[in-house]
């Protein structure tokens, strides 16, 4: 199989690169080509950039398929599978861009010119801090990736409605589901994790990801810790980046950490007594959608009942 040409941003240099694009991967050999063979194009229009890939101690030969076919590369071995906010870190202790750091998934695949776009909304405003493209999905369209903070409103709202119904009101959803307002320059409070840019202003305020967040709910974190320092998330609409997505809503063990992190995150940001109502409401959700037999809520209700409402 032929090698990944070298992206014409990428040079010999380990350091001082305008953007380094982070992904973790984890038993990925099945993904990472297209991940690869889509950075040339992705970078086009960048002038100097380094791809740093963290391996949560793969066991499916993800490293050694990075080498084969992208030498380029810069592999850093966790030893261990850290998680997804552990994996980031140790990613931007390797190497930071003076511009930014572009955080991707295994699975998401650059359009090209992509991230020259989300560099060009971060220079466009001051108080831009994050910049997330068009997420679509293997068939082009688009996926509602951006999202609103989590409230004890909403998370009745999904309870009582369901995520899609309880989405058309904005007091009463997460999830923006409106596509009309996925255009150039529409804000958010937080966006889905799979593709995220995030300036060097904004991460010498905020600083390293959460680990306490295995996986999910760290994106959700980050970015509202950046609205707290004053930089808002902005969409590029025309930066698009294709990602399948879905694995949570099939495994049991995924939804569980859905579940238990929303409770988490809640808990970091509020009181005792709101933290305590809030985990209320999600145990409720998820009780009666497991009484429905569905086994991905069952699993969630026994790992939010192990937790607690701490």
């Amino acid at each position: 199989m032929s090698p990944v040409p070298r992206p014409l941003a990428v040079d010999d240099g380990e350091q001082g690169a305008d953007v380094v694009l982070v992904t973790v991967t984890y038993n990925s050999a099945a993904i990472i080509e297209a991940f690869l063979r889509a950075l040339p194009g992705g970078l086009d229009g960048v002038a100097s950039a380094q791809v740093v890939v963290v391996d949560n101690d793969s066991a499916d030969g993800t490293v050694e398929r990075i080498v084969e076919l992208a030498p380029w590369a810069t592999v850093v071995k966790a030893g261990a599978n850290l998680g997804y906010g552990a994996g980031i870190n140790l990613g931007l202790r390797h190497a930071v861009g003076r511009q930014g750091v572009l955080v991707l998934n295994p699975d998401a695949v650059l359009s090209p010119g992509a991230v020259r776009r989300l560099l060009d909304a971060v220079a466009a405003a001051d108080d831009v801090g994050i910049t997330v493209p068009r997420i679509v999905d293997a068939t082009g369209r688009l996926k509602f990736s951006l999202r609103r903070e989590p409230t004890i409103l909403r998370a009745v709202g999904e309870a009582v409605l369901g995520g899609h119904r309880a989405a058309r009101f904005p007091l009463l959803g997460d999830m923006i589901r409106d596509s009309a307002y996925y255009v150039d320059g529409a804000t958010a409070d937080w966006a889905t994790g799979a593709a995220v840019f995030i300036a060097r202003h904004t991460m010498d305020a905020v600083g390293l990801w959460d680990e306490e967040f295995f996986l999910y709910s760290e994106e959700t974190d980050y970015a509202l810790r950046a609205r707290d320092a004053g930089y808002r998330l902005t969409y590029v609409a025309d930066a698009v980046v294709s990602h399948p997505g879905g694995d949570m809503e099939r495994s049991p063990w995924l939804w569980s950490l859905v579940a238990v992190n929303r409770t988490k995150l809640y808990r970091k940001r509020h009181g005792p007594v709101a933290s305590a109502a809030f985990w209320c409401v999600v145990v409720a959700n998820e009780a009666v959608r497991a009484a429905l037999g569905r086994p991905t809520n069952r699993a969630a209700l026994r790992a939010l009942l192990r937790g607690g409402a701490r």
